[in-house]
């Protein structure tokens, strides 16, 4: 699988309700089990069939912090851009750890709305105890072509 946008952000930001800078943006692992990779038109993140959500000690989502966004005027494209995601002491899941999804964080699943899922740089894995960095990719998160 390769990363994409769900189509409920892109709609959200092409409306002004995604601000990709100052709203909440988080991300949760999810093992292989799940269906979100194959759901990229659902509008909230209790609108996947299964979540699967990773379940190794020490798991919590996480927030992305210090997000911009930068013109790259040679590619034709804007890149948002934050901090590497560290899950620290991550334990093992019952399942792989598949992807990254991040997500407008609202006030909880039924109203938080997938923005994208992320599958390279380290996926799969199996939780060992240490700390697991999700490295975003150098050109950004996510690109706006």
């Amino acid at each position: 699988m390769a990363n994409f946008w769900y189509n409920e952000a892109k709609r959200a930001l092409a409306e002004g309700e995604l601000d990709l800078v100052d709203d909440t943006l988080q991300v949760m692992l999810v093992m292989t089990n799940t269906t979100v990779d194959t759901e990229d038109d659902v509008n909230t993140i209790s609108g996947f069939t299964t979540l699967d959500e990773y379940d190794g000690a020490n798991y919590a989502r996480g927030t992305i912090a210090n997000l911009g966004i930068t013109e790259d005027s040679s590619n034709d494209r804007a890149e948002i851009d934050g901090d590497n995601q560290v899950f620290a002491s991550l334990g093992a899941g019952t399942r792989q750890c598949q992807a990254a999804v991040v997500f407008k964080f609202v006030t909880n699943d039924s109203d938080s709305v997938p923005i994208a899922y992320y599958d390279t740089g380290g996926f799969p894995f199996d939780g060992t105890g240490s700390n697991v960095t999700v490295q975003w990719n150098a050109q950004g998160i996510l690109q706006i072509t």
